[in-house]
């Protein structure tokens, strides 16, 4: 009897395969470029992302679709998250820009990782078996570790890459000794069959079971950088050029949480007890060391990095309630402090020039005095970070914790509350700065103002007050998503 090779329907992995194509073509024609026409791999890059988005709009499909045997799966989720991934990372390369050029850095292999990155991250939203959530994780993760070390002339930015690539290799292995144990006890790596196996073989196998899931857990926390797997975060977004910085801080989460939701929710629904237990206990600890700790920083990029882990707090405990409800709050918070963080990024990036690095937060003082336009962008961004409406991070706690409310979690919401408290008096710190003390030697300077990059950072921060006033416009997309 032989083997019949049936073709897959090529068409859910449009935008994929679009991506890839251009990607390397932004790869080959970036090699015949002189360096005074650099600018041309930056628009190459946004067109590539543009045609990722018109690609996944065109291949929308009205019910869940599913190819390659059913290890990809384009749905509602994949559609709005593949375009949240690419339109941040439009902004994170366009902000990127001037940084680049300014650092003597600026080369067609920033823009080509991070396309791979993106790919990668395209790759996992739409896996639904455990071996493609694995390969699009690692073509992110090794783009991130180049990524990071892309100065070459910069020794932190090369301590944090080694620190990033060890610390990765360590959780990449625990999530496949995870893959391993389910798919020896299984017998499967697809997504939807191992939600089935796993509730034939709970009784036969709990204690297996339940140390392949903390593996999984244990990985899935060192990606979204839970605590107590937060230990590199706050290295790695100090240490790594700003620009790279800003990439990290934003489009990974999205994936981050689209894996989350694939591997907990799709696949191991039934284990769905004991893995809400794990993700509180993640959740309040990354809820009370993020903002605490936040509260000492000095370094404006260290304290977004464990803003960031605060955040990665309140995503998890939408995802722990294990309702539609909490799924769909989760997602829009991911997209909206993606966003958030893309312009606060952005306005550092712009601050930063040839001779000064603006990293500390007293690099900040007095910015409302010498440049009025990014102080408020920056305070529109910092405001939405610490959940003061009518910003979109208002609408997006208050989802989280109705979502709580709705299951019986109501100390858990009060919690969550009073740690949002404690963060915001280090979000209110940065205002301070800004707009009451006096202005550095260093910021009195002209600042070179690209208009793309002042009407886009324009837009970026304009949004997170449209979101916040209107948050039907995504939430709608988001709740679609889990219905």
């Amino acid at each position: 009897m032989t083997a019949e090779f049936i073709q897959p329907d090529l068409m859910p992995a449009l935008p994929e395969m679009v991506m890839l194509a251009m990607t390397c073509l932004v790869l080959v024609v970036d090699l015949f470029l002189p360096q005074g026409k650099r600018g041309f791999t930056l628009l190459l890059s946004v067109l590539t992302l543009v045609l990722a988005i018109a690609a996944v709009i065109a291949v929308a499909p009205v019910t869940a679709v599913s190819s390659f045997g059913g290890s990809f799966v384009l749905d509602q989720l994949a559609v709005v998250l593949k375009i949240a991934v690419c339109v941040v990372t439009i902004l994170v390369f366009v902000y990127s820009r001037d940084y680049l050029s300014d650092h003597d850095i600026y080369k067609g292999e920033y823009y080509v990782l991070g396309l791979f990155a993106t790919l990668g991250m395209m790759v996992m939203i739409s896996a639904h078996s455990f071996l493609l959530v694995y390969l699009g994780l690692e073509l992110l993760s090794l783009s991130l570790y180049a990524m990071i070390a892309f100065n070459k002339n910069s020794l932190s930015a090369s301590e944090s890459a080694m620190k990033y690539f060890v610390l990765g290799a360590m959780a990449s292995g625990l999530l496949l000794y995870g893959i391993s144990i389910f798919y020896g006890i299984t017998g499967t790596l697809d997504i939807n069959q191992l939600s089935v196996a796993v509730n034939s073989q709970m009784s036969q196998h709990p204690v297996a079971l339940g140390f392949a899931l903390t593996f999984i857990v244990v990985g899935l926390s060192f990606k979204l950088g839970a605590v107590p797997f937060h230990m590199w975060l706050p290295d790695i977004y100090q240490g790594s050029p700003t620009s790279v910085t800003l990439f990290i801080g934003t489009a990974p989460k999205i994936a981050g949480f689209a894996m989350a939701i694939r591997l907990l929710v799709d696949g191991l629904g039934d284990l769905q007890v004991d893995w809400s237990q794990m993700l509180m206990v993640l959740a309040v600890a990354s809820l009370a060391v993020g903002n605490i700790i936040a509260i000492a920083q000095t370094n404006f990029k260290r304290m977004l990095a464990y803003s960031t882990i605060s955040h990665v707090g309140f995503i998890l405990l939408g995802i722990l309630t294990a309702t539609a409800n909490g799924y769909s709050s989760a997602m829009f918070y991911t997209i909206t402090y993606a966003l958030t963080a893309a312009a606060a990024f952005g306005v550092l990036l712009v601050l930063n020039r040839k001779g000064f690095e603006a990293e500390n937060i007293s690099d900040l003082s007095g910015l409302n005095d010498s440049n009025p336009w990014y102080a408020a962008l920056l305070a529109i961004a910092m405001f939405s970070m610490a959940g003061v409406p009518p910003t979109v991070g208002f609408y997006a706690k208050l989802t989280i914790l109705q979502a709580l409310v709705q299951v019986d979690m109501v100390w858990l919401a009060v919690l969550a509350v009073l740690f949002s408290v404690i963060g915001l008096f280090y979000y209110l710190r940065i205002i301070k700065v800004m707009y009451f003390d006096k202005p550095l030697a260093e910021q009195t300077t002209t600042i070179k103002e690209a208009l793309d990059v002042k009407v886009l950072l324009g837009a970026n921060s304009l949004s997170l007050i449209l979101l916040g006033m209107f948050p039907s416009t995504l939430m709608v997309y988001c709740i679609l998503a889990f219905s």
